[in-house]
């Protein structure tokens, strides 16, 4: 989760480079582009006759922990450490090696950033894991951010699979529209990662891995939802699951403003003259039914129903570096059917071993008559 904290203030000595430079200092990518594909140094041999499919999805925060960081959790942390990234990253692959998802959705994977030492984080973790195929696809590809020394930023969305990707792409997603221009220009561009893997037993296999906006404080994320089930429209006569971090909550949330919850030292909400009103990315009551359509047309790994029985048990997400989890923000869907109770949020695991600021989700997939 990334914020605007600073970008504003970016100098108009910056911006003359901007202008002037031959090439551009961010990537603002075409509506539809080739991701990019990834290959494990060594590869092990799949499984090639199987009737169920462990799908995981799992925000891993660019490799960086719970560290109190500049952009989220009232932090002033900027650059990590190559030591510390590559321990969390160790953390990280034990993890994954434990549970064993055959297909695992990714959000916040560095590639080529300074903040976590120019690692290419999707081939790190294909190195020591036991995934053989990767895609990836970009959200933040900027030369030089300014702000508190950020400097150069790739991050983005990655699909892992223990079987080969046929084809990939990075299909783009609409920009925040309550930003100005010079602060759009330098933001972060949202995307749906979308892949075709040749799982066996299923004909055209698609897996799609999202990252909605986190902050937008328009209707962003509602435009952005609308392209991503175009998508999936599409994909009517195939199979799919979709994975990811939608930034948002689930339809009959008992709590939607959080705004208290998560201001820093120095910040004021829902007072008579506070500007703004509400905390970025900590409102979402205006937002309550905006996922529902994912939950009316699709297969969700953890039923609508259960979520509403015990919210706290389904919790995946704080913006607190030393907080529980208090709100749902990462989902699996389907097409096809979930194996009723085998879905897993891994609240204590990821927080005990201070992973990320979100919790894995995994679940398991049955084949329907091999097709």
């Amino acid at each position: 989760m990334v914020n605007c904290k600073g970008i504003a203030l970016i100098s108009f000595a910056i911006l003359g480079l901007m202008i002037y430079s031959c090439d551009p200092l961010v990537n603002k990518f075409d509506d539809t582009e080739d991701a990019k594909m990834y290959t494990a140094k060594n590869i092990q041999t799949p499984p090639n006759n199987i009737d169920t499919f462990i799908f995981m999805t799992w925000n891993i925060r660019f490799g960086v922990a719970r560290i109190p960081w500049f952009g989220d959790c009232c932090g002033n942390k900027v650059i990590v450490a190559k030591s510390d990234v590559h321990q969390n990253l160790e953390n990280i692959a034990n993890f994954i090696n434990e549970v064993r998802p055959d297909i695992i959705f990714m959000q916040e994977v560095d590639i080529e950033s300074k903040r976590t030492a120019y690692i290419d984080e999707v081939q790190w973790l294909l190195d020591n894991t036991y995934f053989n195929y990767g895609c990836y696809a970009s959200m933040w590809e900027a030369q030089f951010i300014p702000s508190d020394g950020l400097g150069r930023v790739n991050t983005g969305n990655a699909i892992l699979s223990r079987w080969k990707i046929e084809e990939a792409d990075r299909i783009q997603l609409p920009l925040r529209g309550d930003q100005d221009a010079l602060t759009e220009y330098f933001y972060l561009r949202r995307n749906l990662l979308k892949a075709k893997i040749a799982v066996p037993g299923i004909d055209d296999f698609y897996a799609l891995d999202v990252h909605l906006s986190a902050f937008s404080t328009d209707d962003t994320k509602q435009r952005q939802l609308d392209r991503v089930i175009e998508e999936l429209e599409t994909l009517d006569n195939t199979k799919f699951v979709i994975g990811g971090d939608f930034n948002l909550i689930p339809p009959g949330s008992d709590s939607t403003d959080f705004c208290d919850e998560d201001k820093c030292a120095g910040e004021s909400f829902h007072g008579p003259n506070d500007d703004p009103m509400h905390k970025e990315g900590s409102y979402f009551t205006p937002e309550i039914n905006w996922l529902q359509v994912m939950y009316y047309n699709y297969s969700p790994a953890v039923p609508h129903t259960d979520y509403i029985s015990d919210q706290e048990h389904y919790f995946t997400h704080t913006p607190e570096w030393d907080g529980f989890w208090n709100r749902k923000l990462d989902y699996l869907f389907t097409n096809m059917n979930w194996i009723t109770g085998t879905d897993s949020t891994y609240q204590n695991i990821t927080f005990e071993n201070s992973l990320s600021d979100h919790v894995a989700v995994s679940a398991k997939l049955e084949v329907e008559n091999g097709k």
